[in-house]
């Protein structure tokens, strides 16, 4: 994420905010404030039942915080391979669109990952990518460099070589 997002963007979108002292988001919480491990139970009941969820980032931090969402559906007990269905073609038949979305198959759309590990080993191999593959172009995992039909460089983003344009706090 470093590679795509200056530190300052990365920091408020993936630190904890807040010192539990006034409205909006706290500090740091004790274990049973946190409803999401019963959130996490209740998805894999769902699921085990032959119910539909879906896996999303919510926007927090686009790429990894689907990744997250991902590990905690699965911090419930759901099976890893239940868990990756979620984010395939449980979620893509949860919202409609499993004619075009969500599992491998002629005539669906080519949008997939290729992982370097198994995450039916580990849930959290889901971070290892290898190659992204978007509207039936290739894509480099690491730095998002085009491998396939054209081999491209994406640019190098303005903020990876640049300073302040003021001397702050020097008068």
């Amino acid at each position: 994420m470093q590679h795509f997002l200056p530190d300052a963007e990365l920091d408020a979108r993936s630190r904890r905010r807040g010192q539990g002292l006034s409205p909006g988001p706290g500090g740091w919480f004790s274990d049973d404030e946190h409803i999401f491990p019963r959130h996490a139970e209740f998805a894999r009941h769902v699921v085990e039942q032959g119910g539909r969820i879906g896996v999303g980032g919510h926007g927090q931090l686009q790429g990894l915080g689907y990744h997250w969402e991902l590990w905690s559906i699965q911090s419930g007990g759901m099976s890893t391979h239940d868990a990756l269905r979620a984010a395939t073609i449980l979620g893509a038949e949860a919202i409609g669109l499993s004619a075009d979305l969500g599992s491998i198959e002629p005539g669906k759309l080519a949008d997939l990952v290729v992982l370097e590990k198994n995450p039916l080993e580990t849930i959290r191999n889901t971070t290892t990518i290898k190659y992204v593959m978007k509207n039936g172009r290739l894509y480099d995992g690491n730095t998002l460099n085009e491998v396939w039909p054209n081999q491209r460089t994406l640019p190098e983003p303005v903020w990876a070589k640049s300073t302040p344009a003021v001397n702050a706090g020097i008068r």
